[in-house]
């Protein structure tokens, strides 16, 4: 079978299916890819990356396409630095690397509201995964945009490009052929004009397969269970695909880190590649889902269930790029079936991490002090109707005090601190449907505020369709409704009108703090946050994503390409722990510490 057998990028490739197998240039070839997502590593890391896929034996790199980053506001279109899907495709080519693209636009991947825009929830009407005509019309203009970036880099067009997967595990979601039917249409009138396919869990590839286009199983790495279920639903015929092997699970806030021994799973790779099937690891590399982009699950008997800002996943790359034990196993396990006179290249060496000086945060700005102009309304409005994509609302009434009781918050998305005239008096937390508080108010005109936090949309199933946020319900107070709402929306999309000054003792309340370092060298570090309460960490303006105590990740991935020799800066946005003001470094990530 031919390996990897790209050739300067000038020569012009063919892709076919073949009976049994994928065709190269009319030759037989096996798929052997990793997963690894542009937004979720550095620009300036995803060449090292792919030269890490390529030392441990793959030839091809899976990606999905988010259609938030690249459409965060209805009709405006963003494929620039980290979201520049186009040169991510194009420096896997310079590498040796085929793609496999999966512009979905439903991506699931962990990712907040599974890759939809938040403002496809104002459109009127609009479901989304439907054959509605609202949605089919944002997902043609927005497929079309993609297809002008990527639709040229596609192999029949001389580029890298192997498939294009429409649709995500449509199986698992809903069985409509015709949806699917559309899928492909838009797909072809956005210049997808080469080998398309479907993917879907072994229990759910009829349902999600369309005929005519190769039905790719996800979980299942069984060669036998894989070729009968692509023969029943592909006229008896090839080729074989994996398109997600699952080597090890992502992380949520509140559960024990998700790790797996690299021996349970090459015995498994082994058999797969002796059999000729192609494969996908889903992660070869994790990274971190930095800003406010995780999204969340949600089971009725563990309800809400938002995912960890580290998307390490156990992988064969940490989520620094580092090569783990299953990088090791994979690669030898690969190696065996090379061909004849073929040679993997050299790892190449670890990079390196170190700690860096403890950071006092010497400034200090009060949320409260910090807000921007309200909105009125007699009812809270949600994150949708405020037209906020991501972050945190504040939402304030005045209220009649001199009495104690209980307060309730209808519908709450996701978490809230509650306070009292400027003073923390509690939190709520959607993940224990805890929406309730017992406060005391004091006598006079009561100052109530509650902060919320969108924790990010679910991204799989059946609540898709319910994924507004903020107060989305009522506010009652001993039974009775709390209206005359201001709201302030908080994005933190940008902190640089943030006022700092002395805070006053006994301080209780969210805060911003400032501080910054200086650096002779740059290399990759850890902020250790287990003494912070929970919030967001930026450094040189990079928004590194989220921490909280409960853990299990307890660090803040700082990556070597956003730090620079001198001076630095870093905010911190705390919810809980207002008294912190210092951050100390680590040279490795502490990922399985709950509280």
């Amino acid at each position: 079978m031919v390996f990897c057998a790209m050739a300067q990028a000038q020569v012009k490739h063919t892709f076919a299916f073949g009976d049994s197998d994928f065709l190269l240039d009319g030759k037989p070839f096996q798929m052997i890819s990793g997963e690894m997502h542009y937004p979720r590593v550095p620009r300036e890391a995803w060449r090292a990356r792919m030269k890490m896929a390529k030392a441990m034996g793959l030839n091809t790199i899976g990606t999905y396409v988010f259609w938030n980053l690249h459409e965060p506001q209805k009709g405006k279109f963003d494929f620039s630095g980290n979201n520049d899907v186009a040169e991510f495709v194009k420096i896997a080519r310079e590498e040796g690397l085929w793609v496999i693209l999966r512009p979905s636009p439903y991506v699931c991947a962990e990712w907040e509201f599974g890759g939809y825009p938040y403002w496809l929830q104002n459109e009127k009407g609009l479901v989304v995964r439907s054959k509605e005509a609202t949605y089919l019309k944002e997902y043609e203009s927005y497929i079309k945009e993609v297809g002008k970036q990527l639709a040229p880099l596609q192999i029949n067009h001389g580029g890298n490009i192997l498939m294009v997967q429409i649709e995500n595990e449509y199986g698992s979601y809903a069985a409509d052929k015709d949806y699917l039917a559309i899928n492909q249409k838009l797909f072809k009138e956005a210049g997808f004009d080469g080998l398309l396919y479907t993917c879907d869990p072994a229990s759910d590839v009829a349902a999600g397969h369309l005929p005519g286009l190769l039905p790719a199983i996800n979980g299942t790495d069984n060669p036998a269970k894989v070729k009968k279920l692509v023969n029943d639903n592909h006229d008896g015929k090839g080729p074989y695909y994996i398109a997600e092997w699952y080597p090890a699970w992502f992380d949520w806030w509140g559960t024990k880190h998700h790790t797996v021994p690299a021996s349970q799973y090459s015995v498994h790779l082994d058999s797969v590649l002796a059999a000729g099937i192609s494969i996908n690891m889903y992660m070869f590399h994790g990274g971190t889902t930095r800003g406010f982009m995780n999204g969340a699950n949600y089971k009725d008997i563990s309800p809400y269930e938002p995912q960890t800002s580290s998307y390490d996943y156990d992988a064969p790359l940490d989520e620094a790029g580092n090569a783990t034990p299953k990088f090791a196993a994979f690669r030898a396990v690969i190696e065996k079936h090379l061909p004849p006179g073929h040679k993997l290249p050299a790892v190449p060496a670890a990079k390196p991490a170190m700690v860096i000086p403890a950071i006092n945060l010497m400034q200090s700005g009060s949320l409260l002090n910090n807000l921007p102009a309200a909105k009125t309304n007699i009812h809270p409005l949600t994150f949708e109707e405020l037209k906020q994509d991501y972050g945190y609302v504040l939402y304030r009434t005045i209220i009649q005090g001199g009495k104690s009781g209980l307060l309730k918050v209808k519908q709450l998305r996701d978490y809230a601190v509650v306070m009292v005239n400027g003073k923390t008096v509690g939190t709520m937390d959607r993940r224990h449907v805890q929406d309730s508080l017992a406060i005391d108010l004091p006598p006079g005109k009561v100052t109530l505020d509650i902060l919320v936090e969108n924790m990010g949309r679910i991204n799989f199933g059946k609540y898709l369709l319910d994924n507004k946020k903020g107060i989305t319900e009522r506010v009652l107070l001993n039974n009775e409704e709390l209206t005359n709402w201001k709201m302030y929306s908080l994005p933190f999309a940008n902190d640089s009108n943030i006022k700092y000054q002395k805070l006053p003792s006994g301080f209780n309340a969210p805060v911003i703090k400032k501080g910054s370092f200086t650096l002779n060298k740059v290399a990759d570090t850890y902020l250790d946050m287990r003494k912070w309460g929970k919030g967001v960490v930026w450094v040189n303006g990079h928004n590194l994503g989220k921490y909280w105590s409960i853990g299990p990740q307890q660090t803040v991935y700082l990556p070597a390409e956003w730090l620079k020799k001198g001076v630095n800066s870093i905010e911190v946005f705390e919810l809980l722990a207002s008294g912190q003001d210092k951050i100390s470094g680590l040279d490795k990530p502490i990922l399985s510490e709950l509280k």
